[in-house]
Order: structure tokens, then C-alpha cells, then sequence
């Protein structure tokens, strides 16, 4: 049936011309000096993709910032005991920083730990999101004799505090390995900063940053203009991009590679199909040449989207073409087709790119296996997961969170967890941050602070921005506001910005406490009112319906 839908296909015809208001490029890669850099502003939400692969049917490694540009430190069982030990020793020694830093570094300074190469990675890795332990740590190593700072451990240090926009800071640790000896810096120590101010949007500062290649000796060529262009589509600056690849043509010749990149951006990031074709048309106006990458992101941007039609029309002009389909390229079309339903006829294909000497990955089944979890069709996703298994493959977090997505109560929850771990697939920190908000949602409270205070046993000691408005959220869900605002506070400690909604929870709970001790109402009648200020500050979303219909009947 497959092959009779995708013979019986017509050719794709030209897309017809969109009506869009293209903008003047506003982003020209001039000279530092001349460069207007925007004020930074510390409101500005800091949103991380945890996703190194720019389209979630390619992959199955979830990886933060950390992970991405540095490689993922050893984990927790392949450090030897001597050295897991000695990282435990730190790590309690620097635990409570916020709470107490002046006692911390006491602590650290008469740890009696021998600074290494590999407990320092070690241990930025375990703090990576709390830079203020990670810095003191990192400075006491420094100190220690027989120890000196590698590339890998200044990069992890400059990679932490530009997560924490403590750009400043960062920046003095690139002027110190400048310093030291033979200079230590390299493009991709840049990079690394290129990448934390595209984070925060602020693509003035990235660009000044590009430049600063020359003043490190660095001449900026193709593939630094090439990290600069995906640091921007990264994090959702797809529009900035587009305008610096266009407007750089002389410095930068315009080719396929270049135009991959955008077109990644504005079909997997973004996932904006009017943005994607009108770019992909402006591909063939300007003569560049298509491959099987362009071909794939159009047709994962029309997977994602839910258009079947669309990504078979696409995938038979890309063999109508002679271009051969890469895994990616069928991964996207075995989804899409799972999406729409068409399961057998995904099966097909997954059969039919093995005929074709392209093997099945991990990926290729989680794009069967998602959309049989969204609709409820467990039973078939686990024989296709048993399938998996039988093949060799290793299932990935991604495909854990597809059955997560599909669990039914905390039983069900924490059984799939703990097989997870048997099979060797370390939960990433999104794991926990997607089950503590199901649980959340369930008012199993006692499960979610489980999971939380587990998170340091699997290298995570310290939960990411995201973790704690997960957490905050499902206490304020559930009428624990003390306990929300507990963490609100830890969480500021830490230098994490609480998303408005966040804000405005907390400011309606300290609204209402001051309530119920000014007249001296009872605690019932307190959580009653702080809900109410929530309803009025557009946050009902976040208040269990019951509540709001007590509050409305009041």
C-alpha cells in the first residue's frame, strides 16, 4: 500500500511565491569599534535547548550546554573509587553554598584533596548549575601545587558562567589563559561565549564576540562564520541569522552549508513552514545548490507539522532527483507516516531502508514508538521497544520519555524509572523535570521530593532553572505555598531569573500572608485569597480546577 500511495504521488510543483516582508538586513558583520552593542538587560528569560541535535527525530542524546560543546563527562561508575570519592568529599564540602559561602570555602580549603585534571572536570561537571560552588572550587584548584587549569577545564568554567550570564567574570578567565605561557585560547573558547550571549538574545555581543576571533589570532573563516550562524539558530535567533548569511556574501561566499543551517533554523527550531519555504525558494532563486540535508529539513519541518501529504510529495521529488535519503531523512518520514497513522506503512519503510543499506538506529524506533504512546497504543509501542531490544539497540532517554508520556499512575512511574537505570540509561535532568511536573499534577508529593533529592546521586547536584520552576509550580499547584516559596528563594539564590508567571504566584502569596496576619484570618480563608490574586493576575492555570471554582462561588 506504501509503495502504491508513494508511486501514485504527483511531482511537487514550485511552490508558488509568499507574500513576505523581507526586512533590511540589520546585522552587517562590521569591525568591533563600529558595532552598536545593545545594553544587556537582566530580564531577559534565559531559555536553554537542552537538545544538541537540531531536529528531535535525529537523535536520542539529550545533552545541556555543558555536555554539548565540551562532551559529557564521565559518569558517576566509571570514576574510580579513590577519585569518587575525593568528588563526593568536594561536593559536600561546597554543598549549601548559597546558604553559606563563607563556610563552604572554609570547608574547601581544609578538604585535603589533591587537585587533579580529572577531579576538577569531575566536579564542574557536577556543579554546573550553581556557579558560584563551581567558581570557588575552580579558583581553589588553581591555587593548589602541581595543578594548573587545562583548555577543557577553562572552557567548562567559562561554559558555566556564561550560563549564568556572568559574561564579566568569563571573560576574565580568557584574558588568563591568554596570559598563561603559550596562550591557551581557542576559536572554540569563543564559541563557547558566542553561543551563552546568543542564549539570552543578545546577538550584538555575539557578533562582537565573532570578531574578537582577530584579536586572539584567530582569522575567522567559513567554519567560525558556520558556528556563529548555528549558535543563532540554536537558540532561536533564525531571523538575525538569515540577515548576516545574506548580507556577509562578499566576506562569506553564499553556499549550500551555510544555507542548511538557516534552513535547519527555520524548519526544526523554529518549525515555521511558511518561514521554511519561502527560504527554500530564495535556495533556488539565488542558484544554491539542494542536498540531502536541505531536503531533510524541509521534510522534517513537514513532519513535525503533521503534513503527510506534504513530506511524501518532498521525499518522492528527492528520489525523483537521484538524491539518496540519509537515516535522518527517513527517520522524519517513518514519523510523520506514525503520526498520521499510517503505522504498517511506517513498518515498510523501516524495512525498506534496510534493503537500501541504511540501518535502523534507536531514533528510527522512537519515531514509531512516540506517536504510538500519544495515542494511547502502548501495548503495540512496547513490542516494537521489545523489537528494539531483540535488534541490539539500546533505548535512549527519548525513548523512556515516550513511555513516561504514556504512564498512568506513580506506580507505573517509578517502575519504568527504575528500569531505566537497570538497563544503563542515566535519566537526564529533563527526565526529572518531566516526571516531577506529572506528579505534580498527581499530588504525589512525596515521590516528587524523592526524585528531587535523587537528582545528586546521578551527577546532577544541582537542578537547572527549569527544575525548579517545575518544582515551585507543582507545590503552588497543590496548595504548598510555603514550601514553593522556599525554593523561590534558593532558586533566586542560585542566580536563577523566575519566569513572570513564577514572580506572580509568589507575590500573591506574600500578598495573602501579610493578609493573615494583619487580621488574623484562618489559613483556609489565606490560601482562598492568594488564590484569588492569582486568578486576577492571569495565572488560573497553575490553580487545581476545584479551587477556581471555590474561589469564583465566593
Amino acid at each position: 500500500m506504501w509503495r502504491r500511495i508513494l508511486l501514485r504521488l504527483p511531482k511537487l510543483a514550485p511552490i508558488s511565491s509568499l507574500s513576505h516582508r523581507f526586512l533590511q538586513p540589520h546585522f552587517l558583520l562590521l569591525p568591533p569599534s563600529s558595532l552598536p552593542v545593545p545594553k544587556f538587560s537582566s530580564s531577559v528569560s534565559c531559555r536553554s535547548t537542552p537538545l544538541v541535535c537540531q531536529d528531535d527525530m535525529d537523535d536520542c542524546v539529550l545533552q545541556d550546554d555543558h555536555d554539548g560543546l565540551l562532551g559529557a563527562a564521565p559518569a558517576t561508575e566509571e570514576l574510580d573509587a579513590k577519585l569518587l570519592q575525593d568528588v563526593e568529599h568536594v561536593i559536600s564540602c561546597l554543598r549549601d553554598f548559597g546558604a553559606d559561602n563563607a563556610a563552604a570555602r572554609m570547608r574547601v580549603e581544609h578538604c585535603g584533596v589533591q587537585a587533579s585534571p580529572e577531579l576538577v572536570a569531575a566536579v564542574l561537571s557536577r556543579l554546573r548549575n550553581d556557579w558560584g560552588a563551581a567558581f570557588t572550587f575552580f579558583l581553589w584548584a588553581g591555587k593548589q601545587p602541581g595543578y594548573a587549569p587545562s583548555v577543557r577545564e577553562y572552557h567548562s568554567m567559562i561554559c558555566i558562567l556564561g550560563k549564568m550570564r556572568r559574561f564579566d567574570t568569563a571573560w576574565s578567565l580568557v584574558h588568563e589563559m591568554r596570559r598563561s605561557g603559550p596562550s591557551l585560547v581557542t576559536p572554540k573558547t569563543i564559541l563557547i561565549l558566542i553561543r551563552r550571549y546568543c542564549a539570552v538574545h543578545d546577538v550584538g555581543r555575539a557578533i562582537t564576540a565573532f570578531h574578537s576571533l582577530k584579536r586572539y589570532g584567530f582569522s575567522p573563516g567559513i567554519d567560525d562564520f558556520h558556528g556563529l550562524l548555528s549558535a543563532l539558530c540554536r537558540y532561536k535567533n533564525v531571523g538575525d541569522a538569515e540577515h548576516l548569511l545574506l548580507c556577509n556574501e562578499k566576506e562569506f561566499p553564499l553556499e549550500t552549508k551555510s544555507f542548511n543551517i538557516v534552513l535547519n533554523g527555520w524548519c526544526n527550531i523554529m518549525v515555521r513552514i511558511g518561514e521554511g519555504k519561502r527560504f527554500w525558494k530564495d535556495m533556488a532563486t539565488r542558484g544554491i545548490q539542494k542536498d540531502v540535508v536541505s531536503y531533510g529539513s524541509m521534510i522534517s519541518c513537514y513532519s513535525k507539522a503533521g503534513n503527510l501529504n506534504d513530506v511524501l510529495k518532498l521525499f518522492n521529488q528527492m528520489n525523483g532527483m537521484g538524491i539518496e535519503a540519509d537515516r535522518k531523512v527517513y527517520n522524519a518520514v517513518i514519523y510523520a507516516l506514525a503520526k498520521g497513522k499510517c503505522v504498517e506503512e511506517a513498518k515498510r519503510l523501516v524495512a525498506t531502508m534496510e534493503d537500501k543499506g541504511v540501518a535502523p538506529n534507536a531514533a528510527t524506533f522512537n519515531s514509531l514508538i512516540r506517536p504510538l504512546c500519544k495515542n494511547r497504543r502502548v501495548d503495540d509501542a512496547r513490542k516494537l521497544f521489545d523489537e528494539m531490544l531483540n535488534r541490539g539497540l539500546s533505548p535512549c532517554v527519548r525513548t523512556y520519555h515516550a513511555f513516561f508520556g504514556a504512564a498512568k499512575n506513580v506506580e507505573d512511574v517509578l517502575e519504568l524509572l527504575r528500569r531505566m537505570k537497570e538497563r544503563g540509561c542515566v535519566p537526564a535532568i529533563e527526565t526529572y523535570v518531566m516526571l516531577i511536573r506529572k506528579l505534580g499534577r498527581w499530588r504525589q508529593h512525596e515521590s516528587v521530593f524523592r526524585l528531587w533529592n535523587e537528582m545528586p546521586e546521578k551527577g546532577l547536584l544541582t537542578p537547572d532553572r527549569s527544575a525548579y520552576i517545575a518544582l515551585i509550580h507543582g507545590l503552588f499547584l497543590n496548595g504548598k505555598l510555603g514550601e514553593a516559596y522556599t525554593y523561590y528563594e534558593e532558586m533566586k539564590a542560585k542566580g536563577f531569573l523566575p519566569e513572570p508567571t513564577t514572580e506572580e504566584m509568589i507575590q500573591a502569596w506574600v500578598s495573602g500572608k501579610k493578609d493573615f496576619f494583619r487580621e488574623s484570618i484562618d489559613e483556609a480563608d489565606a490560601t482562598t485569597r492568594i488564590f484569588g490574586l492569582c486568578l486576577q493576575k492571569h495565572v488560573a492555570f497553575l490553580v487545581p480546577k476545584c479551587t477556581q471554582q471555590i474561589v469564583r462561588k465566593q
